[in-house]
């Protein structure tokens, strides 16, 4: 139910809830920097809690974080899905359309919610725990920047083309604002550790108080790139543009994983009660976020005529173009969880998830061509005529075409297993060579 519909009862919780979340980002910027000092007998060697001095590092000797594999490679597979869903199975209402869709159908895409916020986040701890190897922030910030600009690059040129075998638009998705963050983090990693934190919970929780370009047009195009929800935009002499992320959210994401980065060199008890303790508290700051229903999504919940199971997916149909304060809590707070949860995971699974974790873009770039490849070859055969369905309108679609779900989660389970191989030879690959260009990759 939608409460407090008065206007000015709305705006004074409006008021309150963001002191509320100001107050709660305040204490998630100290509580990650200062933790150390509680946990660990000795400061952590790094760059950003050094004293003033040349710019170098202390080689860190951290030993891999197994969960940040694990956690990531469970991601991928997850993703997976969800494209699965997009060129396999696509269904002429949205999934969030809680009047027609079926509640299947909106959990295949609701969980995938949890891809692109634990990616960013443990990029950004990946940052950290790279910086703590490397040993010189000039050189962290120098890898930054390339990297950035390459996903960037590969982003326009490489997996659009794998997303549409053409160049029909320029199309500007998670690749995109992964490589925007590391660029900006390029310059962040000069500054200390505490202010990251401080701008991260800024950016998180003060997101809704930014305007919003509506309609986008050549004279706010600038701010539209970078804070909004998805929109299309002609240019002249070149494919129309589709940006679906926005990068300013998804950069507090990932300045967020940066931030906590100290918490993944802590031993693995210590590590596992903060990740529970912080899980958790996201998690309740997403249910009183959600249920005021004032501040923190664009979208607010509502009863639903369809009953109780359907009202309770309209509270959990958080917002993610762009992701929204309580879609971060909810995703942020399940990522700190699974961290925590399938630490010293062992056997088959886990074993399967961690080899797509530690190879995650060579994943991401094969299982693209795999499954759009495969679908057009289905399309091809079953129908006569290939299709994308990802890009084609629901008039476009073959007469004999019929969504079904069933078909969508066998190809993403055959999908799964046949990246395996390929991912665990380049896993092994990377581990046995040193080529520079190993990371970009």
């Amino acid at each position: 139910m939608r409460f407090l519909r008065c206007g000015s009862q709305r705006n004074e919780l409006t008021r309150l809830l963001f002191i509320f979340l100001c107050v709660l980002s305040i204490f998630f910027a100290s509580f990650a920097v200062q933790f150390n000092f509680i946990f660990m007998q000795q400061p952590l060697a790094h760059p950003l809690t050094q004293p003033p001095g040349p710019p170098t590092l202390r080689r860190g000797a951290f030993s891999r974080v197994e969960a940040i594999d694990v956690v990531r490679g469970l991601v991928m597979a997850v993703m997976a899905l969800d494209h699965v869903r997009h060129y396999w199975g696509p269904t002429p209402i949205r999934p969030e359309d809680l009047t027609q869709a079926s509640a299947l159908l909106f959990f295949t895409r609701w969980v995938t919610h949890f891809c692109a916020p634990s990616f960013l986040f443990l990029s950004g701890v990946s940052v950290f725990l790279y910086g703590q190897r490397q040993g010189s922030r000039p050189a962290v910030s120098l890898f930054l920047l390339s990297r950035g600009l390459w996903l960037i690059a590969l982003e326009v040129i490489v997996i659009n083309f794998l997303m549409q075998f053409a160049f029909d638009l320029i199309l500007l998705e998670v690749i995109w604002v992964i490589g925007c963050a590391m660029v900006v983090l390029a310059a962040l990693v000069w500054l200390p550790r505490p202010a990251v934190a401080v701008l991260a919970a800024a950016i998180i929780a003060g997101q809704h108080l930014l305007p919003v370009a509506q309609p986008v047009t050549a004279a706010n195009v600038g701010w539209a790139l970078v804070y909004g929800p998805p929109f299309f935009f002609p240019l002249e002499g070149l494919p129309p543009l589709l940006v679906a992320y926005t990068p300013l959210a998804w950069l507090g994401v990932m300045l967020a994983g940066y931030a906590v980065g100290p918490w993944f060199t802590l031993p693995s008890g210590p590590r596992n009660r903060i990740l529970w303790g912080a899980g958790l508290l996201l998690l309740v700051t997403f249910g009183v976020v959600r249920a005021l229903n004032a501040y923190g999504d664009p979208a607010p919940w509502a009863v639903q005529p369809r009953g109780t199971l359907y009202t309770t997916l309209s509270f959990l149909n958080v917002s993610k173009y762009p992701p929204s304060l309580a879609f971060l809590c909810l995703t942020l707070g399940g990522a700190l969880l699974l961290l925590a949860a399938l630490d010293g995971l062992r056997g088959p699974v886990a074993r399967w998830l961690r080899t797509f974790g530690e190879v995650p873009f060579f994943f991401f770039l094969l299982h693209l061509l795999l499954i759009h490849g495969a679908a057009r070859l289905w399309t091809q055969l079953s129908f006569g005529q290939s299709v994308n369905f990802s890009f084609a309108a629901v008039k476009e679609w073959p007469a004999g075409y019929r969504p079904d779900l069933l078909r969508v989660y066998g190809v993403w389970l055959l999908v799964l297993v046949a990246l395996y191989f390929p991912c665990r030879w380049y896993s092994r690959y990377k581990k046995r060579h040193a080529y520079w260009w190993l990371s970009y990759l």
